[in-house]
């Protein structure tokens, strides 16, 4: 009787050891497999870091690139600010104004595209960037498709008296105080500042010969130079009353936005350029 106890209590040992060893056999398999995870991990930790240290060099490069460019940039527009103030003194009409800015804008031309040669040449990256220096369509093929630089109301079209004995070598439209105007088209700033009775004046310089002039404005916010994009803010309204040479040919209260188009020396109807038929339909 003794032994068959003694057997009873030994497989009982038995089943218990079994059942420890099989608990712990699981045990082990999860830390191994633990273990394993935690390798992996690891080594994608350490492949990204990698990854992540290669992409902030390149970035710091390209930035580095950006910046000595944009630098060498604007030591170039500082010039280009200089003679442009020296024409808008020496220079007797607006015609005279842009006919003297031709060689001017010219070099601002070629400086914009030996800076983005510069950016390109430093890195790879350059193709990614949405920056551009150049017009991305020629401005002759955007007929019927400008956008308009402000909306509002039409006081004064193209050809119309310009109250001065004379005829409306551009649109006048009334706009809200505070307005933003945009650039119509890709451009370079050939002038920006203020001239004569035009109040602050903006020249952009379209390519092409062509040039579109933006007047009666009372803050520019670009400056001469830059590229601009369609459609990008170049400057704000005032809060109205007469500022300029348009506003007061029609007796205005509101700011009144000046508009108009010139190829080469002549002075041409802006109306088949906009992407909507007529100024009524700029109306917001």
């Amino acid at each position: 009787a003794q032994a068959v106890r003694a057997a009873g209590v030994v497989g009982g040992l038995v089943g218990d050891i079994k059942r420890d060893a099989d608990s712990l056999g699981r045990d082990l398999t999860e830390i191994t497999d633990l273990g394993r995870q935690i390798e992996e991990e690891r080594q994608g930790l350490a492949a990204s870091a990698q990854t992540l240290a290669v992409d902030r060099a390149r970035l710091a490069a390209l930035v580095d690139a950006r910046q000595k460019a944009l630098a060498d940039r604007e030591g170039a527009r500082d010039g280009e600010r200089r003679r442009a103030d020296q024409l808008a003194q020496t220079a007797g009409n607006l015609k005279d104004l842009i006919a003297r800015m031709d060689g001017d804008a010219a070099a601002a031309e070629a400086a914009d595209r030996a800076a983005a040669a510069a950016v390109e040449s430093r890195s790879a990256l350059h193709a990614a960037s949405p920056t551009r220096l150049k017009p991305a369509v020629a401005f002759a093929e955007m007929k019927g498709r400008l956008p308009w630089p402000a909306t509002g109301t039409p006081a004064k079209n193209y050809g119309d008296s310009d109250g001065y004995g004379g005829q409306s070598k551009g649109i006048s439209v009334s706009v809200a105080p505070g307005a933003v105007v945009s650039a119509p088209a890709d451009s370079w700033v050939a002038f920006a500042g203020p001239y004569r009775s035009y109040g602050q004046l903006l020249i952009l310089n379209a390519g092409e010969g062509y040039y579109l002039v933006l007047a009666g404005m009372e803050r520019i916010q670009v400056s001469v130079g830059q590229f601009v994009l369609a459609g990008e803010p170049v400057a704000i309204m005032g809060p109205g009353g007469i500022r300029s040479a348009a506003a007061g040919s029609i007796g205005a209260d509101a700011p009144v936005l000046y508009i108009e188009f010139r190829k080469n020396d002549a002075v041409i109807d802006p109306q088949p350029w906009w992407a909507k038929s007529n100024l009524e339909k700029a109306r917001g």
